[in-house]
């Protein structure tokens, strides 16, 4: 079975999927960036629940609730050790093989990423894009049907329109 990807540009908490990705640091603290904006939408309880299973090794990931979001969960997926680090593009290739795992091993259907890596983690949209996408098409799913790359940055979203063109 192949994944059925979608490339949208807005913002992830708008989007209709099961479980949406928040690009973590191994701490489980959502301060800043999309981060931020899922804390603010799902409640303080969600960072609570992420902390509750630090640390947590970029290249692995956990699930929370949706909080107070419409989401069965959110998968929180460190694509940095500490908080507001600059990161290697590799750490994107691994957060994003780690999100997929986890939302297939859970039995869901539909999982929602933001450019992983491309905020305070620098990881320029190209190389983000091309490492998400790698994972994307070598992964082998068995409940996962649909990913949905979101994100408000035009240059994340044209970045992953150039990689699947």
């Amino acid at each position: 079975m192949r994944l059925e990807i979608q490339i949208i540009q807005g913002s992830i908490l708008d989007v209709t999927a099961q479980v949406i990705v928040n690009a973590a640091n191994s701490y489980g603290l959502m301060g800043g960036g999309v981060a931020g904006v899922i804390r603010r939408a799902a409640g303080p309880e969600v960072e609570t629940e992420a902390m509750q299973q630090a640390p947590i090794p970029v290249g692995k990931a956990i699930l929370t609730s949706g909080g107070k979001t419409a989401f069965q969960g959110i998968i929180h997926a460190p694509t940095m050790p500490e908080p507001a680090m600059r990161i290697p593009a590799k750490n994107v290739a691994l957060a994003t093989r780690a999100a997929l795992q986890l939302a297939d091993r859970k039995g869901f259907a539909s999982l929602a990423l933001p450019g992983m890596g491309t905020g305070v983690g620098g990881v320029p949209p190209i190389d983000a894009a091309e490492h998400m996408m790698n994972e994307m098409l070598s992964f082998s799913p068995q409940s996962l049907e649909r990913v949905m790359l979101v994100d408000v940055d035009a240059a994340m979203v044209q970045a992953w329109r150039n990689r699947v063109s």
